[in-house]
């Protein structure tokens, strides 16, 4: 009885070892499994935050574009009485009652002028014989002239504001008559030719 005793307790201890040893395994593969979670969600953690962190620069940089340009719509809207005050101020009165108007008139364009242009505003007048800049001008009609793409008339102001532009000056833009064009190509092909012979 005493030999069953001792085999009876060295199973014990063999199972105790073996219960121990898988024991031990267990927790060695929970531990593995909870270091591989909290990595996960460690690196979720970290797409999460750069994911925010985009987003609101993403959301600054809208709202500093919207404060440049708020102001955009407001102009629009005035650019009708600017472009008034531009064609009142072509005709010259004789009258000195209505020069004196006119006088205070434009002390008012000037100062609303000035008030614009600090707040980014900017005017496109392009010059008589100016080259024509389609970034910057329309031409809103084209007469005959000496050169191609020369301004003959500024009819409106352009605007830009900071640096998007708003409206183009709008432009009478001069071409070469075709005539012309034809006669001066066949001129210089017959100096070539007579150049050749």
């Amino acid at each position: 009885m005493d030999e069953n005793k001792e085999i009876d307790v060295e199973k014990e201890i063999d199972s105790d070892e073996s219960s121990k040893k898988d024991e031990k395994k267990s927790k060695k593969e929970k531990i593995e499994y909870l270091e591989s979670q909290v990595a996960y969600w460690k690196n979720k953690y970290y797409e999460a935050y750069a994911d925010m962190d985009n987003l609101r620069k993403h959301i600054e940089k809208d709202h500093a574009q919207v404060m440049k340009y708020r102001s955009q719509g407001f102009l629009e809207a005035l650019l009708p009485s600017f472009d008034n005050f531009y064609n009142c101020f072509k005709f010259k009165p004789s009258d000195p009652t209505l020069a004196a108007y006119c006088k205070g008139f434009e002390m008012i364009y000037n100062q609303m002028s000035a008030t614009l242009e600090n707040e980014g505003v900017k005017e496109i007048v392009p010059s008589v014989g100016d080259k024509f800049d389609h970034t910057t001008m329309q031409a809103v009609e084209v007469v005959e002239g000496e050169e191609d793409d020369l301004v003959t008339t500024v009819q409106l102001k352009g605007y830009m504001l900071k640096d998007r532009l708003v409206r183009p000056a709008m432009v009478v833009v001069s071409k070469i008559k075709k005539e012309e064009k034809d006669e001066t190509s066949s001129e210089s092909q017959n100096s070539e030719d007579s150049k050749i012979n």
